[in-house]
């Protein structure tokens, strides 16, 4: 993976860390449907199990989030929104 780009999705995990504790304003925000979530998760050729754990969360809450009764916030929204742009670039990071 490039720097520029670990760089990249390094600083936007800390800027969501800051956001989601009230530190820092969202300059904007991203919403995500449940197809989303699971298009991104296809993307990576991931079941829900290995997603979930490649990110940090429960597979009930990926779940949740893929069936539309809860939605992702803080850093995994952004963790979301930068996979959606760029999934190899997130998949080598978090599994590096």
């Amino acid at each position: 993976m490039k720097e520029d780009d670990f760089n990249n999705l390094v600083k936007s995990i800390k800027q969501a860390g800051k956001i989601k504790s009230g530190h820092l304003k969202p300059g904007r925000t991203f919403e995500f449907n449940p197809m989303d979530i699971k298009a991104i998760r296809k993307k990576l050729h991931k079941s829900q199990s290995e997603f979930a754990l490649m990110i940090g969360v429960s597979v009930s809450t990926l779940q949740n989030w893929e069936q539309g009764r809860r939605k992702p916030d803080g850093p995994a929204r952004a963790l979301l929104k930068v996979a959606s742009e760029n999934p190899e670039a997130v998949s080598k990071a978090l599994e590096a």
